[in-house]
């Protein structure tokens, strides 16, 4: 006879998906999507541009690198919970202090596995992202109905505001560079350029990218004004990724953003920051059917015509037809042909859609940290 299903996972159409639960106990209401990646679920699961999601793993192995707390991009999960086809193994990885299942546990975040994950995708893909009812109880007892209401009764990521709660409280200093073998991370020492990272979300990857590039990085919270940046006497600013709906965090991100422009520094954002930008700049923002998360999406230059295998992580988009005169669109998805990048025509001002940082990888799109860093030597050149 077959063992008792310990998880479950509800549909707000009612749809139900049963297998084993691990991580926490209790249930978790959310947004559900899936990502592609076939390396780095830590770091997907503690990016807070997940805020609000349960994240469905294309990528059957995972768990089996275990988990170490230098890949959290923030200090704990922001997912609510992740669906696996298997089970999570024992972990295999010289770098690994714990494993999946107890750092799950200990953080309060649900896992179910024995889900047939393509079936799971292939609804996310038709119907569009779908809100969710995730239980884990390991006697097996669930209340369906209650699941099913709970999952309709989700508000959803549209109208919802989600940087504020994954902001940093106050501003703080940033010296930490990426990860290299042998050392380890190191600290950028001596003078460099300032540049005022504004942190809606921020992945450590960001912060270290522009750190790696010889940025010396103060990081400001989401509702930082205008002034108060401009008070930091900046040579350039950075606006981070983060979750939710862009127009409603837009509405203290873009008159802060606006106010920049007019002090004519060098500006670069990524994903949320990159919308952030475009709002501000006189564009509009959409919600998509089921979204871009994973690390070999296809995106297109525009102006050099390469093609760049990037990690990517949204499920709003710039409306390019929406893009005024002046913005020029630098970059587009090879899947659906939707945005990935903008830049003003005389200014470096630019941003994109997908995440260059991209740890553990693709690294084919560093290059715009060196970007932003050559744009702000320039200036202070001129």
């Amino acid at each position: 006879m077959p063992a008792k299903p310990t998880a479950c996972l509800a549909l707000a159409d009612g749809t139900l998906f049963y297998g084993r639960g691990f991580g926490a106990t209790g249930m978790r209401v959310a947004e559900l999507c899936f990502n592609t990646a076939m390396t780095g679920y830590q770091e997907i699961m503690t990016d807070p541009s997940y805020a609000g999601q349960i994240v469905t793993f294309t990528f059957p192995h995972i768990g089996n690198t275990g988990v170490t707390p230098e890949d959290d991009e923030t200090g704990d999960p922001v997912a609510e919970g992740m669906i696996v086809k298997w089970d999570p193994t024992e972990p295999s990885n010289w770098r690994a202090t714990g494993d999946l299942v107890s750092w799950l546990e200990k953080t309060g975040r649900i896992g179910m596995g024995g889900v047939d994950t393509r079936r799971l995708t292939r609804a996310i893909r038709q119907q569009g992202a779908p809100h969710v009812a995730l239980a884990h109880d390991p006697e097996g007892n669930f209340d369906i109905e209650a699941l099913v209401q709970a999952a309709r009764g989700f508000p959803g990521l549209v109208g919802l505001d989600l940087a504020k709660g994954v902001t940093c409280a106050q501003s703080y200093r940033w010296d930490e560079k990426r990860w290299a073998w042998p050392e380890g991370y190191t600290r950028r020492e001596g003078p460099a350029p300032k540049v005022v990272a504004i942190d809606y979300g921020a992945k450590r990857n960001i912060l270290r990218c522009l750190a790696s590039v010889g940025c010396d990085v103060t990081v400001m919270p989401a509702t930082t004004t205008a002034e108060e940046v401009l008070a930091q006497n900046p040579d350039g600013v950075f606006l981070s990724n983060g979750p939710g709906d862009p127009a409603a965090t837009g509405t203290y991100a873009v008159p802060m953003i606006q106010g920049v422009l007019k002090a004519d520094l060098p500006i670069f954002g990524i994903c949320l920051g990159h919308q952030m930008l475009a709002l501000a700049l006189g564009a509009k923002t959409v919600k998509m059917n089921h979204g871009h998360h994973g690390a070999n999406h296809p995106v297109k230059d525009l102006e050099s015509g390469k093609v760049e295998i990037t990690s990517m992580n949204h499920g709003f988009t710039v409306d390019s037809q929406t893009l005024p005169k002046g913005v020029i669109e630098t970059h587009v998805s090879l899947f659906d042909g939707s945005n990935c990048g903008i830049r003003m025509a005389d200014r470096p001002v630019y941003s994109v859609q997908y995440h260059p940082e991209a740890s553990p990888g693709p690294q084919d799109s560093f290059y715009l940290f060196e970007r932003f860093a050559e744009a702000i030597r320039a200036r202070g050149a001129a």
